[in-house]
C-alpha cells in the first residue's frame, strides 16, 4: 500500500469541508450530520467539532447503518437501524469516507427515507475516486483521486491518512 495523503493535508481537507458546509447553509440549526457506518461516523464527529470551533454551534451527529438497503449483499432482515431523531425539514448532510460507485450513498438515502422527509440531502466525502454507477455527486469533496476500478482507497481516520492499494 502507498500513502497518498498525510495527516496535514487530511486535516486541511476536513477544515475546508467544515467551512464549506457553514458557507453553503444559512441556518446551521437546521443541519444534521449523518455518518454512514462505519467510516462516515467519525468524520461526522470531527466535522461537528470543527464547525463548533468556527461558529459555536454544535450540530447533531447521527449514524446510519445501510446494511438492509445495500443491493450487493444478501438482505439481512434482522439488521437493526439505530436512529432516533426527527429529520423532517432538516438539512441532512450524509458523510462517508470514499465515494466510488455511488451505491452506498443510494442505500443511505433509501434508509433515511424510512425516518422522515428531509428538506434537503447533501453529501460530504473525503475522497471521490470516480467510477460512478449511479447519478450521484458529492456536494463537499476533500480530494478527487482518480483510480482504476481494481485499486482500493483506504482512509485511516485515527491516523488521518489516506492509502492507495
Amino acid at each position: 500500500m502507498k500513502r497518498i495523503l498525510e495527516s496535514e493535508i487530511f486535516n486541511r481537507m476536513l477544515k475546508r469541508i467544515a467551512h464549506e458546509i457553514v458557507e453553503n447553509n444559512e441556518h446551521l440549526e437546521d443541519i444534521v450530520l449523518i455518518g454512514i457506518k462505519n467510516k462516515g461516523l467519525p468524520i461526522a464527529v470531527i466535522l461537528s467539532d470543527l464547525i463548533y470551533d468556527f461558529e459555536e454551534v454544535k450540530l447533531p451527529v447521527l449514524a446510519i447503518d445501510i446494511t438492509r438497503h445495500r443491493d450487493d449483499l444478501k438482505k439481512k432482515e434482522d439488521a437493526k437501524i439505530e436512529f432516533n431523531f426527527n429529520i423532517d425539514n432538516k438539512v441532512v448532510i450524509l458523510i462517508d469516507d470514499v465515494l466510488f460507485t455511488g451505491r452506498s450513498v443510494r442505500a443511505a438515502m433509501d434508509a433515511l427515507m424510512e425516518f422522515g422527509r428531509p428538506q434537503k440531502i447533501q453529501l460530504a466525502v473525503l475522497i471521490d475516486r470516480g467510477h460512478r454507477e449511479l447519478p450521484i455527486r458529492a456536494d463537499y469533496v476533500g480530494k478527487n483521486i482518480p483510480t482504476s476500478k481494481t485499486e482500493s482507497v483506504f482512509c485511516d481516520i485515527a491516523k488521518r491518512e489516506v492509502w492507495l492499494n
